[in-house]
């Protein structure tokens, strides 16, 4: 049988049920979830209906299925394309040629770089060999003989592949949300970077990182400062009750913020608001120039 016998297409739409409406099964709650869709891909019209009424009733997650239908595999590719949130391909080895599916199983992979689809590749001529080929070979979740597959198991090979994929998409959602929240954190800490002298102290107080601001501000380059000591930038004496007030605020593991007096290279004061904060055993300090005046004579 082909896709254009107009005697067997009715029995393979799906049919669109009014918002509302009851079903059969009382499965009110899956009727307002979007179903999981399923891409059933077959050269055989007889598979898709077989396929379609043995899985009418599954329900997963409170969602039914919903069923898209290719042909061959050029068809497949084109639904897959035009359609990304299809969970689960059922999908056949031999269609046009002897790999069509092979190559479908390839190419959605790799080149549509969809990694979440679960595919189950079902053929009509099995082989032991050649199943061991294939699941080595292509990124394939379960490979089954047509003739095996009963209804029983070909329920459970769905509900597996549906719970696996809701996995990865929750997992998918979750590091798309962190990634953006992490680019967010990026381009603020590169505005901060660019308008702020930061530096990182380690456990013994000295320079383990410094940023370009702080190196152009004190005219003394990266390699000078790192593990240098800060009193390079902050001649003593120091006032006593901010020393006092700081080093307990670090001691207590809270973050301290004043205005402090450094001096450059060439003796220029550098009055700095900076802002101290505690980070293992070392520390993170940023701070914002108030003002550069000549050191007096």
């Amino acid at each position: 049988m082909n896709q254009n016998d107009d005697d067997t297409d009715w029995m393979i739409e799906d049919v669109a049920q009014p918002a509302g409406e009851a079903r059969a099964d009382g499965a009110t709650a899956a009727a307002a979830s979007p179903p999981w869709r399923v891409l059933i891909v077959d050269d055989d019209v007889d598979v898709h209906v077989v396929t379609k009424f043995s899985l009418s009733n599954a329900c997963f997650q409170g969602r039914r299925l919903s069923f898209l239908h290719a042909y061959s595999g050029e068809e497949a590719l084109n639904v897959l394309r035009n359609t990304p949130d299809i969970a689960l391909v059922l999908l056949d080895v031999i269609m046009e040629t002897s790999d069509a599916g092979l190559h479908v199983a390839r190419e959605i992979r790799e080149t549509l770089h969809n990694s979440l689809v679960r595919i189950v590749l079902r053929t009509g001529q099995p082989g032991q060999a050649l199943e061991h080929s294939i699941i080595l070979d292509y990124d394939i979740n379960d490979f089954w003989c047509k003739t095996d597959l009963t209804t029983r198991k070909l329920f459970t090979t769905v509900i597996s592949s549906l719970r696996a994929y809701s996995g990865l998409d929750e997992a998918n959602q979750r590091t798309a949300v962190l990634q953006a929240e992490l680019d967010a954190a990026r381009k603020m800490l590169s505005a901060v970077d660019r308008h702020a002298v930061i530096a990182t102290l380690d456990a013994h107080g000295r320079f383990a990182a410094v940023n370009d601001k702080l190196c152009a501000v004190f005219q003394f380059s990266r390699e000078e400062l790192l593990g240098a000591d800060p009193r390079l930038l902050h001649a003593p004496p120091y006032p006593a009750d901010q020393l006092a007030d700081a080093l307990k605020a670090l001691k207590e593991g809270e973050a301290w913020t004043d205005v402090i007096t450094t001096w450059r290279r060439d003796g220029q004061e550098v009055r700095l608001r900076i802002t101290v904060t505690p980070d293992g055993d070392g520390a993170i300090i940023v701070g914002s120039v108030l003002q550069a005046l000549k050191k007096p004579l």
